[in-house]
């Protein structure tokens, strides 16, 4: 029994463990404090669903040695680009998400390859140079969005105006699309479980699984493991890496695009400049490091990241009768990021 517990501890290690037992204790304070249990846990099961593809993206740089996807904006741009053309053919309902997908996971793929190809020439300093260009990308797409040759009235500026909008609401055309297929809740609307945007999200967990398990999936982990080693067995690293990237690289259009459904609204231009850095707090805090992560540490840093989150602003608010949520909020992101960052250490595989 003893051995057991030790094990655990070692396994999950007491960051991690206190953070739990730290959520934990907010849920157990909730009543205390007039915080309804059924509706925060709602909230944060929902917040699980928008987020889970998103710090899934990075499993396959971490796997391959590329590191930390930093350079996740670039993924999150080819989503965006599906998700206004889809609006931009007036494309509506479960056929119109699928043709905002349809039309980002290639664009995804092709910066993808040039991304890795970029990260296969400054092997060492990957999640430096990504950084810049998940920033650089975003700075881009600012120009762009004003002239890329989109005029449909929901997008485009009032009053003649040129260039997209900075939000762009998806009522309408996907707005919850998956949220509500086989959603389920109480009849008071106290909790509600968003079955499709988990099927969805358990589904990609699935086939990056599965992916890793195949002969291609080895290599990529072999290369990120030892590269040396691998070099010497034949596999070619400069490819397995370029694999890696291109499928980070789609994971975050797909994710991206799970979060507006979700959401209600595609956010432009400076949107998408910090959405990397939840999502790496996200999969360190679930017990990944920058040269392993598996999809445990996926399911556990999402429900950890965004259940303290969601529920710190709310349990705070009520005990000190104050309305600082957001500011609350900030700090508490923030202050888990800047945590997760500071753990960023390498194991052995």
């Amino acid at each position: 029994m003893g051995g057991g517990i030790r094990k655990f501890i070692e396994n999950a290690g007491w960051p991690r463990i206190i953070i739990g037992l730290f959520l934990l204790s907010l849920y157990i304070a909730a009543p205390f404090v007039n915080v309804r249990v059924l509706s925060s846990l709602s909230d944060t099961l929902v917040r699980v669903g928008m987020n889970g593809v998103l710090v899934l993206a990075m499993v396959p740089m971490v796997q391959s040695g590329c590191g930390l996807n930093f350079g996740l904006p670039l993924g999150i741009i080819a989503g965006l680009l599906g998700a206004v053309t889809s609006i931009q053919f007036q494309v509506k309902g479960l056929a119109g998400f699928g043709f905002a997908m349809l039309v980002a996971l290639p664009i995804a793929a092709a910066l993808g390859f040039f991304y890795a190809q970029i990260l296969n020439r400054v092997k060492g300093e990957e999640m430096m140079i990504a950084t810049y260009v998940g920033f650089s990308s975003v700075a881009v797409m600012c120009m762009a969005w004003l002239l890329l040759p989109f005029n449909s009235p929901v997008m485009i500026w009032g009053y003649g105006g040129s260039g997209l909008r900075t939000t762009i609401s998806t009522e309408g055309y996907w707005r919850h699309v998956l949220s509500d297929f086989l959603a389920f809740g109480s009849d008071t609307g106290a909790f509600y479980f968003p079955t499709g945007m988990f099927i969805f999200f358990f589904l990609m967990l699935f086939l990056v699984w599965a992916f890793f398990r195949t002969k291609t999936g080895t290599a990529v982990t072999a290369v990120g493991s030892n590269p040396e080693f691998a070099r010497a067995s034949g596999v070619d690293v400069n490819r397995m890496r370029t694999i890696s990237v291109m499928l980070s690289t789609v994971l975050g259009a797909m994710g991206i695009l799970i979060y507006e459904q979700s959401f209600g609204f595609i956010q432009l231009y400076m949107g998408p400049l910090y959405m990397a850095f939840p999502a790496v707090a996200a999969i360190l805090l679930g017990g990944a490091s920058v040269n392993k992560a598996t999809m445990t540490n996926v399911v556990a840093g999402t429900f950890l990241f965004q259940g303290i989150l969601t529920m710190t602003p709310s349990v705070i608010n009520s005990l000190l009768q104050s309305d600082m949520s957001e500011v609350i909020r900030i700090i508490v992101s923030n202050g888990m990021i800047l945590y997760a960052l500071t753990r960023k250490t390498q194991v052995k595989r």
